[in-house]
């Protein structure tokens, strides 16, 4: 998809503690966690009592070269991708965040989104606070630092209990400590894992097999970690009525090999398919995906209907985000040379497409008519989740209704939109049943399904505080 057409996941965290090479794993950690963010990345390591990082605008590979990570010796390191979900795209606002207060140092990287921040960042610039950046993640920075009297962890804890919405952090200091947080929902992953005796944080498992740490477990909602010379130590855990882990995660945003509080990622979404499947059954030729969303969920829906499954789109890998096309009169373009049919498979069939989500559609439907014009009969669509009618203020960069197209229509007006012959999404039953799970409904936030957000907030003020970042 365009990039405007699919979702996208505020940030990927990784951090390793007293590790000789800690840039260079921290690197690769970042590498395995590219999917989560494509605008920025950084790394800041400690070092002689100090902290260092270097940031850049794009991916892993174009910000780091050997001469950045030979820079960034030291044994303590942490890492960001991110995508900006408050805070405008510019370097300014890349992070890890660094603070210098009283002669020590701190660098901050945060995935989520804390929906008071703009309440907490008036208080603050009230009472004297300077900000360097627009991002929410900052305002934890300077609630940690006025809170730091009470000392290093009691003012951890009291910053922590400030915040609203989904957060997880790593922090590192220039002594050498690396803190992981997760809020008291649990909305967004982060696990613990150990290399050769050393400890590491990551958004994702799939990162830690990247390095080869082994996984240890996932911080449970709440939880605040220390992992200084003496090991790891749980500090506190503020206890929430309810966990809301994003299941979208598992929809569409996790890496298909990442394992996620027990349930690996590519098998949960083959599930999905097959529950899709039992749901909403079609006679066709064959099952599809377009490369690379829907794909597990096609294999399970293929599997589960005994429909052939086909890759009857072909993914060019060569293409890049920042792809210019050469005119308006080639508008479709850049949507044409990222696929394109194999059209020996293609002409005269009965298919089915399977995606895992439409959130605008506009990329939907100039696929769907270069499929009728090639000649395919039947154009079936199966979504391996359920309509996404409701904005998400937890992280997610479908923040207005007014972005979401099954917000607007009906499934028949949008069957029609996009010229299918039919379009099913998955229940939101169906999708908790397929975690196979006892009560998914008490663990999982799904308020872009069915508006029910498990923290609240003030829409006029996240408007107000969007507008201005």
């Amino acid at each position: 998809m365009t990039d405007s057409e699919r979702p996208r996941e505020a940030c990927g965290l990784f951090s390793i503690h007293n590790h000789p090479d800690s840039a260079n794993l921290c690197y690769f950690g970042l590498y395995a966690l590219q999917h989560r963010g494509q605008e920025s990345a950084g790394i800041a390591v400690a070092r002689n009592d100090n902290i260092i990082a270097h940031k850049g605008m794009g991916l892993v590979a174009d910000v780091f070269k050997k001469r950045h990570l030979e820079q960034l010796a030291g044994d303590c390191a942490i890492g960001h991708v991110r995508y900006s979900t408050t805070g405008s795209s510019i370097l300014t606002n890349a992070q890890p965040f660094l603070v210098h207060h009283r002669k020590r140092s701190y660098a901050i990287a945060h995935n989520g989104n804390i929906v008071n921040a703009y309440e907490l960042r008036k208080e603050l610039e009230e009472s004297g606070s300077i900000f360097q950046t627009t991002m929410d993640s900052e305002v934890f920075s300077h609630l940690f630092i006025k809170n730091l009297d009470m000392g290093f962890e009691k003012g951890l804890i009291q910053a922590v209990s400030r915040l609203k919405g989904a957060f997880s952090f790593v922090m590192l200091t220039n002594r050498g400590e690396v803190v992981g947080i997760k809020d008291p929902n649990g909305f967004r992953p982060l696990c613990l894992g150990k290399l050769n005796g050393n400890y590491v944080l990551a958004s994702e498992t799939c990162a830690l097999d990247l390095v080869e740490a082994k996984f240890i477990r996932e911080l449970d909602p709440g939880e605040i970690v220390v992992i200084d010379q003496n090991g790891v130590r749980s500090i506190h855990k503020q206890e929430s009525p309810k966990t809301s882990f994003c299941i979208f995660e598992f929809i569409y945003f996790a890496r298909p090999d990442s394992t996620i509080n027990g349930h690996n990622v590519y098998l949960t979404r083959k599930e999905h398919g097959r529950r899709l499947a039992r749901e909403a059954p079609v006679e066709a030729d064959l099952v599809m995906p377009f490369p690379d969303s829907g794909v597990y969920a096609a294999l399970g829906y293929s599997e589960e209907s005994g429909i052939p499954f086909e890759m009857a789109m072909i993914r060019n890998h060569y293409v890049g985000r920042t792809f210019i096309q050469p005119s308006q009169s080639l508008r479709d373009f850049g949507v044409r040379i990222k696929l394109n049919p194999v059209k020996e498979l293609l002409k005269g069939k009965d298919i089915i497409i399977i995606e895992d989500s439409i959130i605008r559609g506009t990329t939907a439907r100039t696929r769907v008519k270069a499929l009728r014009e090639l000649g395919v009969e039947k154009v079936h669509m199966r979504i391996s989740g359920p309509p996404h009618c409701f904005p998400c203020h937890y992280g997610i960069d479908f923040s207005t209704k007014g972005e979401l197209i099954a917000a607007n229509m009906s499934v028949d007006a949008l069957k029609d939109f996009l010229d299918l012959d039919s379009l099913h999404y998955l229940s939101i039953q169906g999708l908790l049943e397929a975690m196979g799970m006892q009560n998914p409904e008490e663990y999982f936030c799904k308020a872009c399904f069915d508006g029910k957000y498990p923290v609240a907030f003030d829409d006029n003020v996240t408007r107000s505080w969007l507008d201005n970042v």
